[in-house]
């Protein structure tokens, strides 16, 4: 045997090329973020960025005591705000209403036992 065939190997440091790092590094990111994302919304992020709209019952008179607070309002323009707020819930309802007559116009029997299943079903915020 000779003693070249014996003698240990040259030992290589280990190299990522550049490109492949800085991808590592990037799906990294990514995904710590994306977990981040995930955690926050479970923990009541969503609530907090996806509140009730205040022309609802309810968040309309939590936002009515918003708006009085921050904005100090006195007691005439709180009343002139609780009407605009009335004001705008009714219009907003009929637009929706009238939106759904005309959608339910053009539909034929089986689209529109649909489209009601559609809206008793879609997520409310």
């Amino acid at each position: 045997m000779s003693p070249d065939l014996l003698a240990k190997p040259i030992a290589r440091p280990f190299r990522l090329s550049p490109k492949f790092a800085g991808f590592g590094i990037l799906s990294l990111v990514f995904l710590c973020g994306a977990v981040a994302g995930a955690v926050a919304m479970n923990l009541g992020a969503h609530t907090i960025l996806h509140q009730r709209p205040f022309w609802e019952s309810n968040p309309k008179s939590d936002y009515l005591k918003t708006v009085k607070r921050q904005l100090d309002l006195s007691p005439q323009q709180t009343a002139e705000m609780e009407s605009i707020l009335n004001d705008f819930a009714k219009y907003y309802q009929t637009v929706l209403s009238d939106g759904k007559a005309r959608i339910l116009n053009i539909l034929n029997d089986q689209q529109k036992r649909k489209f009601e299943k559609m809206l008793k079903e879609r997520p409310r915020n």
